[in-house]
């Protein structure tokens, strides 16, 4: 149990530092109808504050671009975080040079080809490859997802056999497309790390499966990861079988141009 130093001291690591208060309401009204706020009470309440002091805000925002609304409500993104947003993505180098090779191994091989990095404890897809061929992936790119629930996620998880368990317990009440155990999970990671390639068998959506590999930076660590999807009558045992060494192959080739020279697929 923790005791009153260290509760403090989490405490104090979370409150926003002495004069951003108004900053730190004000992004947290962003993160608010990121998730799905659209009028002023939804707004107030997931900030927990005032409607007052949510109304001023909210119209400074908008007037900056950060914020779209209709009628005073209908509360959206804006353009001005759009265009951060694309600023942001291409400041890292990871999807500016995975790019070319996702884009040539979505066309060779026809299914979805996905770009994720963890953040916040969760799946974060950066960039996306539609494929050409059955239904569409419904993922898209700024959506997050469970780690223990996709491929993508646990092939992020690889090198971190201490916190599957955990992961798997804080996600086990988001809703998933088959009832797995968590020692099967656990039995099915041991694999995948084995391996360095892990599988999303319809764990997130039902008729789904992936491939999934990680990708590395110069120190070795893994820093996003790659996936191919695809529905199951184009990912049968023996295709999934085949495709990873192939995407070993090609998250190592992206590794290798972040620096990584370690043991490859």
């Amino acid at each position: 149990m923790a005791n009153e130093s260290e509760i403090n001291a989490g405490e104090i690591a979370d409150a926003p530092p002495p004069g951003t208060l108004t900053l730190a309401r004000g992004l947290d009204i962003l993160r608010a109808v990121g998730r799905g706020a659209t009028n002023l009470n939804e707004v107030a309440a997931a900030a927990d504050i005032g409607k007052s002091a949510a109304q001023r805000m909210v119209k400074l925002l908008v007037q900056r671009g950060f914020l779209r609304s209709t009628h005073g409500t209908d509360f959206s993104l804006g353009p001005a975080l759009i265009e951060l947003g694309f600023h942001a993505l291409y400041q890292s180098p990871v999807p500016v040079i995975a790019k070319p090779i996702l884009e040539e191994l979505a066309r060779k091989y026809q299914d979805t080809v996905h770009l994720a990095v963890e953040d916040e404890a969760q799946v974060l897809y950066v960039d996306k490859v539609p494929g050409t061929r059955g239904a569409q992936m419904r993922s898209r790119v700024g959506q997050r997802m469970p780690l223990s629930r996709t491929g993508i996620g646990k092939a992020l998880l690889l090198d971190d056999a201490g916190r599957w368990e955990s992961t798997f317990d804080a996600e086990s009440p988001v809703e998933q497309a088959t009832d797995q155990p968590k020692e099967a999970f656990l039995a099915r990671m041991k694999t995948y790390a084995r391996e360095g390639i892990a599988l999303d068998l319809e764990d997130n959506e039902p008729g789904i499966r992936c491939v999934a590999a990680p990708i590395r930076d110069g120190s070795g660590k893994i820093i996003a990861a790659i996936s191919m999807s695809a529905t199951n009558p184009y990912m049968p045992d023996e295709r999934m079988k085949a495709l990873k060494s192939v995407m070993g192959s090609t998250a190592a080739q992206i590794s290798r141009k972040l620096g990584y020279s370690g043991k490859t697929f």
